[in-house]
C-alpha cells in the first residue's frame, strides 16, 4: 500500500479542544482521558488535549492527560498571552513530550475588528509569544489564525518572525473553511517559496468544514508540502466541524499512489475509536460518513452486489477490516459462549477486563432471547455501555403505559435506588414516553428540561435495538443519556436514567 518514497504525514489530533466545542459535545475528565489513550493507540502524533486557560475543568483536564498518557506528543492550546502560556506550561509540563500551540489571529477583518492592532504589534506579539514559549519548550507551534484570510505580504513575515523566534511548527488555519482546494495549494506553496527559514518548522493545516472541503483542502495542503494535518474523529469541530481524521488518513492511504504520503495511523482501529467518540459526545455518525459510516461498505443495488461477490475490488476500494469492520457482520446467537463473545469483542477492538466480559456476555444473553439474530453493531452498543457505565443509584424494575390517541396516558413505575424500591402510578403526559420521563422525576426528586431527544435503530430487522440520546438541563449545565432496548420506550426510560444518575454523580442530589 506504501512505497519507499512516501512521506511521513503528522496526525495533530484535537478532538479534545476543537472538537469538543460542538455544541452538545463537553466531556467530563473521565471521558476525555479515555478518548486520549484511545487515539494513542491508533497512533496520533499530537494530542492537542484542551485550552488550559479557557477553565480550570480544561485546566486539570489537560494535565490528568499529560501526567499519564504516554506515546503521543500532549500539546496545550493559549493565546499569544504571557498568562495563557504560562497557565499551558503549567498543565502540560509532566507530559513524556509536551508541546505549546500559541496563536495569535493575522488577517485584516481579524486585526481590526477583534484585535484592534496594525501589522506592527501583531508581529511583536507573535514573536513574544512564540520566545515565551520556547523558553519553556523546546517543542513550539505557532498558528496565525484566520491565515487563509491573510495578505500574503504579512503572512509570510509573521511566519518568518515566528520561525526565528522558536516555532518548529507552523500552522496554517483555513478558520473559517472559507478555502478551497487551489487556495489551500497556493497558501502553501507560497510559504515555501517566499519565507526562508520555512525549512527549519513543519508546515501544518487546520481546515474547517463550512463549504464541505475541509478534506480536500487539507488533501491540497499535502500535495503542496504540508508535512502535518490537524483534524478531529468524525470531523467534530465547531460549526460545520474539521477535517476528518478517518477520511484524510484513508485518502492518503489508499491513494498513495498520488499523494506519496502516509501516516502512522493504525487503521485498524478507526472504527472503534469513532464509536467511543460518538457514545461519549452523544454525537452519532451519519448513516453514510465516509470510512466510519453505517453503509460505507453496504451495497444493496444488485449489479454491486453481483460485482462484489466475483471481485471485492470492483466496487470497494477499501477493505472494511482494514479500517476495523469485522468481514462478516452476522456472527453471533442465544448458543453462543463467553470465548466467542470475547473473541468478536476483541476483533471489533474492544479490550474488556473480565469483570466487563461477564457483564456483557450477561446482557447479550438477555438480548439474544429477544432477538433472532446478533449482528456486530449489537455488540459494540452492549460494550460501549459497559465502557461508559456510570454508577447506577437509580435503575430500572419496571414500567407500564396505557396510551392512546384520545386518552392522557396512565404510568406506572418502579425504580430502585440502593436497596429501596419506589413506585408510582400517574396519569400525565402527551405520550407514553413523555409520562415515564415525568413519572421519573417525580420518584428520584430531580427536574430537568430535556433539550435533545433521538433514537435511531443499532442494527436492521423488525426486532433490532433501538438506541436513544437524550440531553437534559439540570441547574445550568447538560447532561447526557444513553440507552438501548428492542423496546423504544424502555430504551427511553434507560436513557434518561442515565442522565438522571449523572447528576446524582456530580451533585449528589435527588431523593436521599
Amino acid at each position: 500500500m506504501n512505497d519507499s518514497n512516501s512521506r511521513r504525514i503528522a496526525i495533530f489530533d484535537t478532538t479534545l479542544r476543537d472538537g469538543e466545542q460542538s455544541p452538545g459535545a463537553s466531556m467530563d475528565l473521565a471521558e476525555k482521558t479515555e478518548v486520549a489513550r484511545a487515539l494513542v493507540e491508533l497512533g496520533v502524533d499530537v494530542i492537542e488535549a484542551g485550552f488550559p486557560i479557557a477553565s480550570p475543568g480544561d485546566f486539570e483536564a489537560v494535565c490528568q492527560i499529560a501526567r499519564s498518557v504516554r506515546g503521543s506528543v500532549i500539546c496545550g492550546l493559549a493565546r499569544c498571552r504571557d498568562a495563557d502560556i504560562d497557565r499551558a506550561w503549567e498543565a502540560i509540563q509532566y507530559a513524556e513530550q509536551p508541546r505549546i500551540h500559541v496563536f495569535l489571529a493575522t488577517s485584516a477583518i481579524h486585526r481590526e475588528h477583534k484585535l484592534r492592532m496594525d501589522k506592527d504589534e501583531i508581529i511583536r506579539r507573535a514573536v513574544a509569544g512564540v520566545r515565551r514559549a520556547a523558553g519553556y519548550s523546546g517543542d513550539v507551534e505557532f498558528s496565525p489564525e484566520d491565515a487563509v484570510r491573510t495578505e500574503t505580504d504579512f503572512l509570510c513575515q509573521v511566519v518568518e518572525a515566528a520561525i526565528d523566534a522558536g516555532a518548529t511548527t507552523v500552522n496554517i488555519p483555513d478558520t473559517v473553511g472559507y478555502a478551497t482546494p487551489k487556495h489551500m495549494s497556493n497558501v502553501i506553496q507560497t510559504l515555501r517559496d517566499r519565507v526562508p527559514n520555512i525549512d527549519q518548522a513543519v508546515i501544518s493545516v487546520h481546515c474547517h468544514n463550512d463549504l464541505g472541503l475541509a478534506v480536500a483542502n487539507s488533501l491540497a495542503s499535502v500535495e503542496a508540502g504540508a508535512g502535518q494535518v490537524e483534524c478531529t474523529i468524525n470531523g467534530l469541530g465547531e460549526r460545520a466541524g474539521n477535517c476528518s481524521l478517518e477520511e484524510i488518513v484513508m485518502a492518503l492511504r489508499t491513494r498513495n499512489d498520488y499523494y506519496h504520503a502516509d501516516t502512522r495511523i493504525l487503521s485498524r482501529r478507526l472504527v472503534p475509536t469513532s464509536r467511543l467518540v460518538a457514545g461519549i459526545t452523544g454525537i452519532q455518525v451519519q448513516r453514510n460518513k465516509a470510512i466510519v459510516g453505517q453503509n460505507a461498505f453496504a451495497h444493496e443495488a444488485g449489479i454491486h452486489q453481483d460485482g462484489i461477490l466475483k471481485e471485492r475490488t470492483t466496487y470497494e476500494i477499501m477493505r472494511p477490516e482494514d479500517v476495523g469492520l469485522a468481514m462478516t457482520d452476522l456472527v453471533l446467537g442465544k448458543h453462543s459462549g463467553r470465548a466467542a463473545l470475547a473473541d468478536r469483542a476483541k476483533a471489533l477492538g474492544y479490550n474488556l477486563t473480565g469483570e466487563q466480559l461477564d457483564t456483557v456476555f450477561n446482557e447479550f444473553k438477555i438480548l439474544a432471547d429477544k432477538k433472532k439474530d446478533i449482528y456486530d453493531a449489537d455488540i459494540a452498543v452492549l460494550i460501549e455501555q459497559q465502557i461508559h457505565a456510570v454508577t447506577e443509584r437509580w435503575s430500572l424494575v419496571s414500567y407500564q403505559v396505557a396510551s392512546g390517541t384520545e386518552q392522557v396516558p396512565e404510568v406506572t413505575l418502579v425504580l430502585r435506588c440502593g436497596q429501596q424500591q419506589f413506585s408510582t402510578k400517574m396519569a400525565c403526559g402527551d405520550g407514553p414516553i413523555d409520562a415515564v420521563f415525568l413519572a421519573m422525576e417525580k420518584l428520584t426528586g430531580i427536574s430537568v428540561v430535556c433539550k435533545d431527544f433521538s433514537v435511531h435503530s443499532v442494527t436492521v430487522g423488525k426486532d433490532a435495538q433501538g438506541e436513544v440520546l437524550v440531553q437534559v438541563e439540570h441547574q445550568d449545565r447538560l447532561y447526557r443519556g444513553r440507552g438501548v432496548s428492542t423496546d423504544s420506550v424502555e430504551a427511553s426510560a434507560k436513557a434518561f436514567l442515565n442522565a438522571i444518575n449523572r447528576i446524582v454523580a456530580v451533585t449528589n442530589g435527588g431523593r436521599q
